[in-house]
């Protein structure tokens, strides 16, 4: 029997009150809320601190991607908020998610704290194989792309990766069931894609071994969002 993945609500808005109305909708709904660079940059740390004193899980996307050094101390920055989860760039390297993997544990014994779960972004859902020669000269196809990454996110000690419903099979088979695997792109039926291009509906995504979803527009566009929440849940739960 699959296991019903954990559902993450995108907080895409760019004002606390927005973000506070969305988890006031959801609460008790959803397992985690997603603060990513619009929300983080528009009202900073300050709402991190917020969620949390609310009670709520975080799972803070900004994909830091820099020189290793620079990773681990935001890493450590990330903990100290009290995030639950973070994402990384797998592109930055081997010693770059190693650096990332030392600073949450560091940072978890010095405050005494649960370890935030650590995700390496492989391939971006807005990308496809024909966007990854141009801007990489990368010939080969999605899959494998994705595969390697996950391969080099795992020796460094990261807890998974993010990855569409497409690479999703393929890296639970690899990387056996307590591998995290991140699946964004995550749409209803009848949802529009927008700017995604590797999508999947909820079903498909669980079938296809996701631990955990993300869903914005579907839910925080709709007019009762957590209708729209729990109708995802409902579709998971068959």
């Amino acid at each position: 029997m699959k296991r019903i993945p954990r559902l993450i609500a995108a907080l895409d808005v760019e004002t606390a009150a927005g973000a506070a109305g969305l988890v006031g909708a959801l609460s008790g709904t959803v397992d985690y809320f997603k603060v990513g660079s619009r929300l983080f940059t528009a009202e900073g740390p300050g709402m991190i601190r917020e969620l949390k004193e609310g009670g709520v899980s975080v799972f803070l996307d900004l994909k830091f991607h820099d020189i290793p050094a620079t990773v681990a101390g935001s890493v450590r920055a990330a903990a100290g908020l009290g995030v639950d989860m973070m994402t990384i760039h797998t592109c930055g390297g081997l010693p770059m998610m190693r650096a990332a993997a030392e600073a949450a544990m560091e940072a978890s014994l010095k405050n005494n704290t649960a370890r935030p779960l650590i995700v390496g972004v492989t391939v971006l859902t807005s990308m496809s194989s024909e966007d990854l020669i141009d801007v990489s000269c990368y010939e080969g196809d999605v899959e494998s792309l994705v595969l390697r990454r996950a391969k080099l996110a795992a020796a460094a000690g990261l807890d998974g990766v993010v990855a569409s419903v497409r690479e999703a099979s393929a890296v639970r088979r690899e990387f056996g069931p307590d591998f995290v695997i991140v699946t964004p792109g995550i749409r209803p039926a009848g949802a529009a894609s927008g700017d995604q291009k590797r999508v999947a509906s909820p079903r498909a995504a669980m079938e296809s071994g996701s631990s955990h979803l993300v869903v914005g527009r579907p839910i925080y566009d709709a007019p009762s969002p957590r209708d729209a929440a729990e109708a995802i849940l409902a579709e998971l739960r068959g």
